[in-house]
This record gives C-alpha cells, structure tokens and sequence, in this order.
C-alpha cells in the first residue's frame, strides 16, 4: 500500500507541475475552486454508496468501509490531506456533488451520456457491472420475459428501473435504499431484485441468500465513473483524478482491492491491466 501511494503522491506532483505550466488560456478557462477549497482546508469530502456493500456499506461499528472507501482513502493519502466520508444514494449522488456538499463521487455510478452533461466524469472508467435480477430459486425464472406484469423491485434513481419496464414489461417498484428493496424481495413483496450484477455476485457469495440465484444474462454492461465538479473535469481536480484511475487499473492495485473485500474476480480489471500495461516491463 505505501508503495502505492509514494507512486501516485509522486505522479501527483508532476501532473501538478505540468498543470501549472499550460498556457494562458487554460489557466483562464479553470478556477480549480474544488481543488484549491481542498487543499486550503487540508480535507477531501468523498461521496460514497453507504447501501452497496461491498463498495460502500456501513459497518457494525457505524463507519463506511468498503472497496470505494479504500480508494477514497488512497487518494486523501495522495494529495496529502484528511478525509471525510459522506454516504450517498443513487438518487443524490449527482446533486450532492453539484451543490458542493462533497468534492468527489466515488459511489457505483454507470457512466451515461446525460450524467456526463451534470458531472464531470472523469476517465478511464475504474470498474464495470451490467444488470440482472436476484430472485428465489423457487420461482424457477430463467428468462427475462418471465417478468412481465410481474413486480420487480428496484432502487431509485438506477438507469435500468425504465429500461427493465419497457423492455421487459416488468413494474419496477423503487426503494430509497438497497435494504428496503431486498427486505421487500424476502417478504414477497417482489419476484425479483434487479441490480447490478457485481453487486447481486457479492451478496449471492455472503451466504446469507442461499434460497436466491442470480439466474438471467446480465443486459447493459456498463462502465463505472467517478466524477468531480463538472467545471473542474479538464483541470487540476479533473487530470489528476485521471492519473490516479489509469494507475490503479495498470498496477492492477484494484484487482488487490477486488480479493480484500471478497468481490468476484472483474474481467473488466484483467482487461484493463493489460491494455495499460508498460510495453518495456518484463
């Protein structure tokens, strides 16, 4: 891990070196609020899923952990300041970060193309997960047309509620928060729960879904995106959240990240380490 870190710490310096070398008309264009309120106050707010576990959750001490915390972790550790975790949900996620209530989401979000007219996503995409449903394996559903008319349910704010209605005919009910929806799934409120296939993987492993089965081909496979304020996505904030993204993925750092907090192996990472890799490396 402190090899990790004097390597970023060690990337963030040249990148901020470079950054401060651009042209007029760069400097003009980026106010870097974000960045400088950051360093000034010698603290980084970091938004993060407090219902997705095992990327963010609440542990039983009351603290949010997970594999998104670690890497928020990381990149206080980086610039060289304090961190405080903020727990978001998929429905305010986005306007937290547009209101300044934090400085960076680092919390489950597909990349969209109507997300990156908000936020400031910045690339490469860090991870990648699709959707599918879990369901009881009672129920025997094997096909995707099985839920039509059916109710299905859901969280608020994902992409996929809409999708999953018009193209499968299902009647999504959405939930503020993930443990509703998969109570409401036990009580037979619901046939099924959909979600990430990433993360329904992690809950099926935890044993504690051991009547459940994630039984359909997972649709919409989509990347994941951190973002930044959307006015800071080209500049100091933006680049380096960059650089810290296209390290984890070529050092294979969150693969590490994957086996800690026991998540399915991401062929996603495998590919990405070797698009990234050093062509020179032994």
């Amino acid at each position: 891990m402190k090899t990790i870190v004097n390597m970023l710490s060690t990337a963030a310096v040249i990148c901020s070196t470079t950054l401060g070398s651009l042209a007029p008309a760069y400097a003009a264009s980026c106010t870097n609020e974000t960045w400088s309120k950051i360093k000034e106050r010698g603290k980084i707010v970091v938004g993060i899923k407090s219902d997705a576990k095992p990327w963010g959750f609440i542990d039983t001490d009351g603290k949010l952990v997970g594999m998104e915390a670690d890497m928020a972790r990381e990149v206080a550790d980086t610039i060289g300041v304090d961190l405080e975790l903020v727990g978001v949900q998929s429905s305010n996620r986005m306007q937290f970060l547009e209101q300044g209530k934090i400085d960076l989401m680092i919390a489950t979000m597909s990349d969209r193309p109507d997300r990156r007219a908000i936020i400031g996503v910045v690339l490469p995409n860090y991870y990648t997960s699709g959707t599918n449903i879990m369901a009881p394996k009672a129920l025997g559903i094997k096909e995707w047309g099985q839920l039509k008319d059916k109710p299905v349910c859901g969280k608020q704010g994902a992409f996929y509620n809409k999708v999953i209605e018009e193209r499968h005919g299902a009647r999504i009910i959405a939930f503020d928060n993930n443990a509703e929806a998969k109570q409401a799934l036990r009580d037979k409120k619901c046939v099924a729960w959909a979600f990430d296939d990433s993360s329904i993987a992690a809950d099926l492993a935890s044993g504690e879904y051991n009547d459940y089965e994630m039984p359909l081909k997972t649709e919409d496979d989509n990347p994941w995106a951190l973002a930044v304020p959307l006015v800071e996505r080209d500049c100091i904030f933006g680049r380096f959240m960059s650089g810290m993204q296209f390290d984890w993925l070529q050092s294979g750092h969150l693969r590490e990240l994957e086996k800690k907090w026991g998540i399915q192996e991401s062929a996603f990472l495998k590919t990405q380490e070797e698009r990234f890799k050093d062509w020179l490396a032994e």
